[in-house]
C-alpha cells in the first residue's frame, strides 16, 4: 500500500556532528593522522532512543514539510522509497496505518497532546540513560578520586576575587542550625531495618497532601511540606522498599492523598538486582533500606503551562524541593539520605510500568539508617556527623 498524505513530526531538531578517528594512512599521506567524518542527527523526543542518523537528502526532505499539515507524500521532493525511509525512521509520519510502524504515529500524537516546550521534550528525551554503571565508568576513566580528577581534567576555573564591604552579623546556633550542619550526603547505609513507624513519619512528612482543593470539578491542587510549580505536585514518589518492618520487599507507589501504599507487582526476590540499575551502579546509595524514584507527571503541569519555556524547569525544580525535605526530616529522625540524578531512567520505568511520553523520572533519592563506620568517604568537613575516630 502506497502512503498518500504524510507530515512531519512535532518535534524534530536536526544536530550536525563529526566522528573522528586516527588513521595511518592519512599520516602517510601527509595529514594529520586524524579521518573526519560529518554526520547528520535527528533527535525527536517520541523515538525509543530520542534520536536516530539521517543523510543529508532526508535533512532537505524534513525541511520541505510541515509538522501540522497533511500534504500528498511527493510534496516532499522525493522518491517514495526516501519518504518510507523516513517513515521508518519515526520522522515522517503517515496518516494511514502502515503495519509495524503505527506506534510512531501514536507516539508522536501524545507528544503533540502533552504541550511540551519543544526544546524541553527533546532534552528529557535525549537523557534518558539505559543499563549504565556510573561508579565502575568512573573507576575507569579515573574520575573516582580528586587525584584522578586533576590527571584527567584541565586545572579548574579559578574563582573571581572580590573584595567584601559589609560583613554581616554572626549568629548563636539554635537547633535547626545544628540540624542543617547534620545533613550530610549518606553513602555508608546500615543493613538494620526501618521501624514501620518511622517509615510511615518520613512519608508523611516529605510525600503526603496536606490539603487537596478542587475549585472545579478535575482541578486539584495539592498542598505539601514542599513548594510546586502552580500548586500541581506533579511529582510522584515510586519506591523499591529493602527493608522496612512490615513491608515485603517490592516495588510500591506512594498515594499522597490517602497517605497509603499501593503494590507494584515485580520481582520483589530480585530488589538489590534493580536498587543497583536504579542508581546506574552506585552502590554507596543502592544498599539504603528505602530508595524513591521522583517521577514526573507532564501532563499535570503541561495542563496550565502550555509550550511553556519554563515548566520542565520547574519539575526539575520540584523533585529538588522533594529531596531536601526528605534530607532534612531524614536528619532530624537520626538518618542519612541521598539524591542523585545519575540513574537509569529506562530500567526504572519498566520496573514501575511508566510510560516515558507520560511520565518522567527526575531522580532517585534514599533515607535510612548510617553504618557504624565510614567506609566509603562522605563530605562533612565540619565533623557533624562522622567524629574523628569513626573515619
Amino acid at each position: 500500500m502506497k502512503v498518500m498524505n504524510i507530515r512531519r513530526c512535532s518535534v524534530l531538531f536536526l544536530e550536525p556532528n563529526e566522528t573522528v578517528r586516527f588513521s595511518l594512512g592519512a599520516v602517510f599521506s601527509g595529514g594529520d593522522g586524524l579521518v573526519r567524518h560529518s554526520a547528520w542527527q535527528a533527535i525527536a523526543p517520541h523515538l525509543e532512543n530520542g534520536m536516530v542518523g539521517i543523510d543529508e537528502g532526508m535533512v532537505i526532505m524534513l525541511g520541505k514539510l510541515s509538522p501540522s499539515r497533511w500534504v500528498p507524500w511527493g510534496d516532499c521532493g522525493g522518491t517514495y522509497e526516501q519518504v518510507h525511509a523516513l517513515i521508518q525512521k519515526g520522522l515522517v509520519i503517515a496518516a494511514e496505518d502502515i503495519p509495524g510502524l503505527e506506534h510512531f504515529r501514536l507516539d508522536d500524537e501524545r507528544v503533540r497532546a502533552a504541550d511540551w516546550w519543544p526544546l524541553a521534550a527533546a532534552s528529557a528525551g535525549l537523557g534518558r540513560w539505559s543499563d549504565v554503571d556510573s561508579a565502575a565508568d568512573m573507576e575507569r576513566n579515573g574520575t573516582n578520586t580528586v587525584a584522578g580528577l586533576m590527571k584527567t581534567r584541565e586545572a579548574p576555573m579559578p574563582e573571581p576575587e572580590s573584595s567584601a564591604d559589609t560583613f554581616l552579623p554572626r549568629c548563636e546556633s539554635d537547633a535547626f542550625d545544628d540540624l542543617l550542619r547534620r545533613r550530610v550526603t549518606c553513602r555508608n547505609f546500615s543493613v538494620r531495618a526501618l521501624e514501620h513507624a518511622v517509615f510511615a513519619r518520613m512519608m508523611e512528612r516529605v510525600f503526603a497532601a496536606t490539603h487537596v482543593k478542587e475549585p472545579v470539578q478535575g482541578l486539584r491542587f495539592l498542598k505539601r511540606s514542599s513548594p510546586s510549580g502552580g500548586g500541581f505536585h506533579a511529582t510522584d514518589a515510586y519506591l523499591l522498599i529493602q527493608r522496612v518492618a512490615g513491608l515485603e520487599p517490592g516495588l510500591y507507589r506512594y498515594l499522597p492523598e490517602a497517605h497509603a501504599l499501593s503494590r507494584i507487582e515485580g520481582c520483589s526476590d530480585q530488589v538489590e538486582t534493580l536498587a543497583g540499575q536504579m542508581v546506574a551502579g552506585q552502590h554507596w546509595f543502592s544498599n539504603a533500606p528505602v530508595m524513591v524514584a521522583l517521577v514526573a507527571t507532564y501532563r499535570r503541569s503541561f495542563w496550565k503551562y502550555r509550550n511553556h519555556a519554563k515548566a520542565y524547569r520547574a519539575l526539575i525544580l520540584d523533585s529538588g524541593h522533594l529531596s531536601q525535605t526528605l534530607y532534612l526530616s531524614a536528619t532530624d529522625k537520626g538518618m542519612g539520605a541521598f539524591v542523585t540524578a545519575a540513574i537509569n531512567e529506562k530500567q526504572i520505568e519498566t520496573m514501575f510500568g511508566l510510560d516515558p511520553l507520560e511520565k518522567g523520572v527526575i531522580a532517585v533519592c534514599g533515607f535510612g539508617y548510617r553504618a557504624e563506620e565510614m567506609t566509603i568517604t562522605e563530605f562533612d568537613p565540619g565533623r557533624a556527623v562522622w567524629s574523628a575516630t569513626q573515619s
